[in-house]
């Protein structure tokens, strides 16, 4: 699995994972390599996550859902560290809807150092190496499940022998959002790592499919919170959350 490390937040390293539940795993070194930017954006995201972080010693673990929307966290200049597994789209914990976590987050009741409580029961807390054997663990337990028609829809397949409505009641179920949603945010968010990179807004344009530059405006203003000039000229203090590329279709 390819590990890579990005100069956006200090200390970051993420991979992508070959679980068919993960879609991503990633860490932040304690401290990072120093002082970290003042704010970080933390754009729309249609995927759910668990995310253990410290902060003034304290261990604290939170299940947080999909985000439709762009928000602000301050970082005081510097980054404790932190954890997280990213699922993919179609996982979900049985006995916490996603729909209920959709821009919120649910943190766990008792935190040690060690371990968390997850759905009534003490859980080890995970570590970038060994994230998939606790999911594994998860989905042992029937804590974790997964719809894989889902993922497949969401890549583009068609499916046989189900109606358009059963599969919107199915995403709908498993992700918290709709397909259209959903597409949105990835696009977004794809046209976002585009513009990060130096791409003109007119080929964003073309390469992720917005109609002409005022939808691209729009979307990034939405999802982002930031205008393409902003993303290709980011200033010295902000950082954006982690972006990368998933399997979701995003072309309408």
């Amino acid at each position: 699995m390819a590990h890579v490390s990005t100069g956006d937040i200090p200390g970051l390293e993420h991979r992508p994972s070959d679980s068919p539940y993960v879609e991503r795993v990633y860490r932040v070194e304690e401290g990072g390599d120093g002082a970290a930017p003042e704010r970080m954006v933390s754009v729309a995201n249609s995927n759910w996550e668990l995310i253990a972080w410290t902060a003034d010693g304290a261990t604290n673990v939170s299940v947080r859902g999909p985000e439709t929307r762009p928000t602000v966290v301050p970082m005081g200049g510097r980054m404790d560290g932190a954890f997280g597994v990213i699922f993919r789209h179609g996982a979900h914990l049985r006995n916490l809807p996603v729909s209920g976590l959709v821009d919120t987050a649910v943190r766990s009741p008792r935190t040690t150092a060690r371990t968390f409580v997850l759905e009534g029961d003490e859980w080890e807390i995970p570590a970038y190496g060994n994230a998939e054997t606790f999911v594994d663990r998860l989905v042992r337990a029937g804590l974790l499940v997964r719809d894989p028609l889902v993922a497949d829809v969401l890549a583009g397949d068609t499916p046989l022998l189900v109606t358009p409505r059963s599969v919107q009641r199915r995403v709908a179920a498993a992700t918290g959002l709709t397909q259209g949603a959903i597409r949105q945010i990835e696009r977004a968010r794809q046209a976002a790592m585009l513009l990060r990179e130096g791409r003109a807004a007119a080929d964003v344009v073309h390469l992720v499919g917005y109609h002409d530059q005022p939808h691209l405006a729009r979307s990034m203003a939405r999802f982002v919170g930031r205008k393409a000039t902003q993303l290709q000229k980011p200033a010295p203090d902000e950082m954006l959350s982690l972006l990368y590329k998933t399997d979701a279709e995003v072309k309408p």
